[in-house]
């Protein structure tokens, strides 16, 4: 199942959530992305039924290992460009919500090797890596 966008930032928020409270809850994630309860159900719904979350007896959000895959790839995703972006100048408002939208359109294979150039310091286009 390929996911949208949208998908991809709820799995993204939910591992981010659990990565700072432990346990999240429809309500958490609600919060944290700023959307209604009918809105958070619904795609909840359609991440359970993807194979990607699970709920428990008591309605906690759990990610699947193929949800927490994906929120993990899209986190690592984000956090580079964000600070990859500060680093070259951006405002960091500007970097996170550029890198909010690298993270989903970028192919794997580009990623790795746009992440392969700057960890080994080489110059792209007269910008060079953290390590210099």
């Amino acid at each position: 199942m390929k996911l949208g966008k949208s998908s991809e930032d709820y799995l993204k928020a939910i591992f981010i959530i659990q990565k700072e409270k432990g346990e999240v809850r429809s309500v958490d994630l609600a919060r944290y992305m700023g959307f209604s309860k009918p809105s958070i159900s619904h795609a909840v719904k359609v991440l359970r039924e993807g194979g990607f979350l699970s709920i428990d007896g008591d309605g906690f959000l759990h990610l699947t290992i193929q949800g927490k895959e994906v929120a993990e790839n899209i986190y690592e995703k984000n956090q580079f460009f964000t600070m990859y972006l500060i680093e070259v100048g951006v405002n960091p408002v500007q970097a996170e919500a550029d890198a909010c939208m690298m993270e989903h359109c970028i192919s794997e294979e580009s990623f790795q090797k746009i992440r392969e150039v700057i960890n080994k310091g080489r110059t792209v286009k007269g910008v060079k890596s953290r390590e210099d």
